[in-house]
C-alpha cells in the first residue's frame, strides 16, 4: 500500500475534477471525496477479520485491486453522477483513473504478493518491474518506526503532486501553459 501516494492522487484528481470552478482550488468535500475513492480498493482488508487470506482472490490486493473493479465501480459512479448534479462522462472516466490507480502504485511496492491486476481473467499477482515504493505496514503498524520511515519516503516521492494539488490558481490548460508563444 502506497498511503499517502493515494492521498495525493486523489487531492489531484479532485483539482483536476474541480479545474473549471474560478478559485481552481478544490473544495475540502472534494479533496476528501476523492482521497476515499482513492484508498477504497483498500477495503478489503476488512476480509482478514472475516477469515479472508490475503491470497485469496478477495483477499488483500485481491479482486478490488484489479483493472475491471476499477472500470465497473468507476463506471457506476459516473452513472449515478446526476444525482449530484454532476456529469456523467467526466465524474466515471475520472473515478475509473482514481480507482485504477490505486493498484497500479501499489504494484511499484517492494512488499506483499502483489496486486491481481486481471481478476476475474487471471488470479495472477502482478508487481511492476521497478519497485521503489517501501510496503505501508497495516492498521496500528502505521505508528511504529518503519511505518514512519514508509511515510517520508512517500511525502518526499509524491511531494510534487501534493503541490500540483494544494497549490493556488487554476491549472495551466492544454497548450495554454506559462511557455505559449507571443505570435
Amino acid at each position: 500500500m502506497a498511503s499517502l501516494g493515494h492521498i495525493a492522487v486523489g487531492m489531484a484528481a479532485a483539482r483536476l475534477y474541480e479545474a473549471p470552478q474560478p478559485a481552481g482550488r478544490p473544495s475540502t468535500a472534494a479533496i476528501i471525496a476523492w482521497a476515499a475513492l482513492s484508498f477504497l480498493p483498500d477495503a478489503d482488508v476488512i476480509g482478514f477479520g472475516l477469515g479472508v487470506r490475503y491470497g485469496d482472490a478477495w483477499g488483500h490486493r485481491g479482486a478490488t485491486h484489479s483493472l475491471m473493479f476499477a472500470l465497473a465501480l468507476g463506471s457506476a459512479i459516473g452513472l449515478l453522477a446526476p444525482l449530484r448534479h454532476r456529469p456523467i462522462v467526466r465524474t466515471g472516466v475520472t473515478a475509473v483513473l482514481v480507482l485504477a490507480s490505486h493498484p497500479l502504485l501499489d504494484t511499484l511496492t517492494n512488499g506483499g504478493l502483489g496486486c491481481a491486476l486481471l481478476w476475474p481473467f487471471d488470479l495472477t499477482r502482478y508487481f511492476a518491474p521497478w519497485t521503489p515504493i517501501p510496503v505501508s505496514p497495516i492498521g496500528l503498524g502505521y505508528l511504529s518506526p518503519y511505518g514512519f520511515s514508509v511515510a517520508v519516503t512517500e511525502l518526499l516521492i509524491f511531494s510534487p503532486v501534493f503541490w500540483f494539488a494544494l497549490r493556488k490558481g487554476r491549472p495551466a490548460a492544454a497548450g495554454g501553459g506559462p511557455l505559449r508563444s507571443a505570435s
